[in-house]
């Protein structure tokens, strides 16, 4: 039923749910996977023009193959063939253009499930992917471990003092 299936990342800890969900289908199916990372730029229009864009995209280049090093470790507990691909834009039409063009039968990809304002004013991804993709999407539901969230709570406070 599949022969290519597509994992995006974002480098975040709760993707590797969803990269051993794509790994289990695609060892299941006999499958090709790939995993995307976006580089979305578009996230630092804001900063000030004196600003180093070399800096900061060497930056953006490192924390995707970081993020596709986190899948190909994940990956490598399963019998797949894994393909990785960092392209840069928008993260949710990057996805969809990469998925349509490069002829994949799946999208993976993960949601955090937000409802209410905090998905009205957040936007999600996943939900942007869902309804512009002609690629079937299966989204898998990531919560913040409780490592992770204690991570961020002590970077917040440390940010805050």
């Amino acid at each position: 039923m599949y022969d290519r299936i597509l994992v995006p990342t974002d480098g975040s800890a709760e993707t590797e749910r969803v990269v051993e969900h794509a790994a289990e289908l695609a060892e299941a199916h006999g499958a090709e996977l790939h995993a995307v990372y976006v580089i979305n730029s578009a996230t630092f229009a804001s900063l000030p023009m004196e600003t180093s864009w070399e800096g900061i995209s060497d930056m953006l280049q490192e924390e995707g193959e970081s993020a596709l090093e986190d899948v190909r470790r994940v990956a490598g507990r399963y019998d797949v063939d894994l393909t990785t691909h960092l392209v840069e834009g928008p993260p949710n039409k990057e996805i969809v253009r990469h998925a349509e063009r490069e002829g994949f039968d799946l999208i993976v990809m993960g949601t955090h499930g937000r409802g209410g304002i905090d998905r009205l004013l957040l936007g999600s991804v996943a939900e942007r992917v869902v309804r512009a993709s002609t690629v079937p999407v299966l989204t898998v539901r990531v919560e913040k471990t409780e490592t992770t969230a204690k991570a961020e709570t002590v970077e917040e406070v440390k940010g805050s003092s």
